[in-house]
């Protein structure tokens, strides 16, 4: 039996019973008194306007399938784009600028996409890499179009047609295909489903016990995929978010306090910086609810520094997982400082918790060749080293155009699932 899913549902389903709440906020200037000025969409507003980008998406050619470069930071132009793609089925080709240009122009090809949409510094790609983009047929600016062809945003917005119907795209059907950083070997393109999307929005709503009022400070791009689908409203931050380490630690306290902002996702050196500008400053952040911090070891003592910051009740949570497998485990900052910590600092390394939701996980024996089955003789007794494996819902199941990575770190299940090898010990 065919199941059918779409992130884009979520988005429909929000306007629906919260049409007026702010979708996206973010910064557009400052008062002459240096006062942040914010512009905002609500969900009704983000739904009319992605439905419309959709038919104008679909005039001129890219529809169902149509794998798409995606060189927009998150914004309000971001939001609407990746939404009406997802409602007409087209697929997300997203890389993390962060990789520097020339790996990242190699993994756009090897994504082998048929239109790109970026922002107009990101079109200078093609005069520099001209042979990387040959398969590209149809060229969108976000922003003013120079002296290339092709259409602007606001042209495909200028359409009278204001309702779309969203495909009905099923759990199995690609949805995005994301890269890996490299940071640990060649960069992949990983291969997401709608169905993956679909659970990892249940499992972070469930973990995290996300309400229907909470406001997201959207430090990590990738979680603007996540927050108009969970319901929160996402505020765009003053910040570079491919150098966090660099961001204005005032900055990010001014948009928590000016928003009330209830979420915030916050890469450990992120952290860092507004924890100790916090401290030193006797800053608190009641509004808090939960802080997340992931993609990086977090040490003990930088939770306990941006800790007092919060009220008593708030955690921080450092969830562990990887882009093809991601929250799969993790444990909160209360077990980590009053459990964990004084192992961490004998050299026992850093507990990263518990398995969230339905995630299984397996340890292996180590080793660098393919597996074809998962079997009982590969796991290890307790209390031995092995690799860590998982399986669940939102578990990618393979990689774009890329059979010796499949076979690396995939292994199927006697049922037809598949377990994704973390790589880590």
């Amino acid at each position: 039996m065919t199941i059918y899913t779409n992130i884009a549902s979520s988005l429909k389903k929000t306007a629906q019973t919260l049409p007026y709440k702010r979708a996206v906020v973010y910064p557009a200037g400052r008062d002459k008194n240096n006062h942040v000025l914010y512009s905002h969409l609500t969900f009704k507003q983000l739904d009319a306007l992605s439905d419309r980008l959709a038919v104008g998406l679909e005039g001129i050619g890219i529809s169902r399938g149509t794998r798409t470069i995606l060189m927009v930071p998150p914004g309000m132009e971001f939001f609407i784009i990746v939404f009406a793609m997802f409602k007409i089925g087209a697929v997300p080709v997203v890389v993390d600028p962060g990789m520097g240009i020339d790996r990242m122009v190699q993994c756009l090809h090897q994504g082998r996409p048929k239109a790109f949409i970026g922002i107009e510094k990101a079109h200078l790609l093609r005069l520099v890499k001209p042979g990387y983009f040959k398969q590209v047929r149809h060229w969108i600016t976000v922003g003013r179009k120079w002296f290339w062809g092709g259409h602007t945003f606001r042209q495909l917005l200028s359409n009278e047609q204001k309702s779309f119907t969203p495909v009905q795209t099923s759990q199995d059907e690609t949805a995005a295909i994301v890269f890996t950083t490299g940071s640990t070997g060649p960069a992949k393109g990983v291969v997401y489903t709608h169905g993956n999307f679909d659970a990892q929005i249940k499992q972070i709503q469930a973990h995290f016990n996300i309400g229907p009022d909470e406001i997201d400070l959207l430090t990590f791009p990738l979680f603007a995929l996540f927050d108009p689908a969970l319901g929160m409203t996402a505020v765009i931050p003053d910040m570079d978010p491919t150098r966090p380490a660099k961001a204005h630690p005032e900055k990010i306290i001014e948009a928590i306090e000016n928003q009330g902002i209830t979420n915030m996702f916050a890469s450990p050196a992120l952290l860092n910086r507004v924890g100790k500008f916090g401290r030193k400053n006797d800053i608190t952040l009641p509004s808090l609810r939960r802080v997340v911090s992931a993609g990086a070891p977090v040490s003990p003592d930088n939770i306990e520094q941006f800790a007092g910051l919060l009220s008593n009740d708030t955690q921080i949570h450092t969830p562990y997982g990887a882009t093809e497998a991601v929250p799969v485990i993790s444990i909160s900052s209360d077990e980590i400082l009053s459990e964990t910590r004084h192992l961490s600092e004998k050299g026992f390394g850093l507990c990263i918790g518990r398995p969230i939701g339905n995630t299984q996980v397996r340890l292996i024996k180590i080793t660098d060749t393919p597996i074809t089955q998962i079997r009982d003789s590969l796991l290890v007794p307790e209390k031995q080293v092995g690799e860590i494996i998982v399986k669940a819902d939102l578990v990618t199941e393979h990689y774009f155009n890329n059979r010796e990575a499949d076979l690396t770190a995939k292994i199927p299940d006697s049922d037809g699932r598949i377990w994704h090898r973390m790589g880590d010990l």
